[in-house]
């Protein structure tokens, strides 16, 4: 089963940080959502970093923060063994998308709800 870290997670069904906790359970990954202060997230246990996540790799790290706090812990998702980094719309920014490559992350532009087949609209 896939794995995906959500950071930016949130318990406001309107976000898209929630949106894409239901969707990506909804698909069939293992969901980590990553909030500084939920405890769950749609009844899925929710981490304050993703140095928390109580594993080693992840296959794919989604962003729905804005990029000033994306360049704050970019450094620290680098550090957990990640397979690709999606930066949905808002979340990116030029100088985020470079730092993440210059770590050597597989870094993605665009909306990950799509890529894998889901409406955000229907969540």
């Amino acid at each position: 089963m896939p794995s995906i870290a959500i950071i930016g997670a949130s318990a406001d069904r309107t976000k898209f940080g929630n949106k894409a906790v239901r969707a990506y359970a909804q698909k069939g990954y293992t969901v980590y959502p990553i909030h500084p202060k939920e405890a769950s997230i749609e009844g899925i246990p929710a981490f304050k970093s993703i140095a928390d996540v109580p594993v080693e790799e992840i296959d794919r790290v989604s962003f729905y923060v804005a990029p000033a706090i994306g360049m704050k812990i970019i450094e620290e998702v680098a550090r957990k063994k990640i397979g690709e980094v999606w930066f949905n719309p808002g979340s990116e920014s030029d100088e985020l998308l470079e730092k993440s490559e210059a770590l050597g992350l597989n870094s993605i532009a665009a909306c990950s709800l799509v890529d894998i087949g889901a409406n955000p609209n229907t969540y």
